[in-house]
């Protein structure tokens, strides 16, 4: 297994543990879907599959059908997504992907949360050269599946990783960011399950740090992910075991 399955399998367990701070991240995101591309889920993909996302983060229903009709209304203002770069504490590369409605008050925050932490916010290009941007999905394993003839077939859609989770009865997909699309397809035309899917930053390298070392990061990575602005922080700590 490669290096966005070792990277996903160290950070699952810690990202978004919040459910609160999950079904905002997840309406933003369900907001700007709907902006984009409509609230009919048949006809709009990326909107399809964040219900699955929201299924798969038991968030009830009528949160998801509330986000839809917020979304259609003349009051509710337009998100937009920005990612932020920068270095925490100890040298460590962070991207800080945002959804937000108020950009100045946005990036003013983050700036105040990589400052008091002994970092230091950086401009656009500054960190991302040091990632892979991948789109990740997570689909029900299929009884009898040939992995290997899966693998192949899907190249051409774009995807470079995939391997069975046995523990969760899942498959984990990765592929080029600008793929998501076809890869979506696919899976859909095919009979897959898909249980979620989203957006990765897969570290080209990652850096060593000790106990100390990773507990100041973590005091850093803990403040974005309380700022209900952020919908996804990224890394290349390679964490004490």
């Amino acid at each position: 297994m490669g290096r966005a399955f070792e990277y996903r399998k160290a950070r699952k367990l810690k990202r978004w543990g919040n459910m609160a701070r999950t079904f905002t991240k997840l309406g933003k995101e369900i907001i700007i879907a709907v902006k984009s591309g409509g609230p009919d889920p048949t006809s709009n993909s990326r909107l399809r599959v964040l219900i699955q996302n929201a299924k798969a983060a038991n968030m009830p229903k009528e949160n998801v059908e509330r986000a839809i009709k917020k979304a259609t209304t003349k009051e509710q203002e337009d998100y937009k997504e920005i990612a932020y770069e920068g270095y925490g504490p100890h040298g460590i590369a962070i991207i800080v992907d945002t959804a937000t409605d108020n950009p100045t008050r946005t990036v003013a925050n983050v700036r105040s949360y990589f400052n008091k932490c002994n970092g230091s916010l950086g401009t656009s290009g500054s960190v991302s050269f040091m990632f892979e941007h991948k789109c990740h999905f997570k689909v029900k394993e299929k009884e009898g599946i040939d992995m290997e003839e899966l693998e192949l077939e899907m190249i051409d859609f774009g995807v470079d990783e995939i391997f069975a989770d046995a523990e969760e009865g899942n498959i984990e997909i990765y592929g080029v960011f600008e793929n998501f699309g076809s890869i979506q397809k696919y899976l859909e035309q095919n009979e897959f399950e898909i249980v979620s899917a989203e957006f990765d930053r897969i570290p080209t390298d990652t850096k060593e740090v000790t106990a100390e070392q990773q507990a100041d990061i973590e005091k850093l990575l803990a403040k974005f992910e309380d700022d209900d602005d952020v919908t996804n922080v990224f890394h290349n700590m390679k964490e004490v075991e």
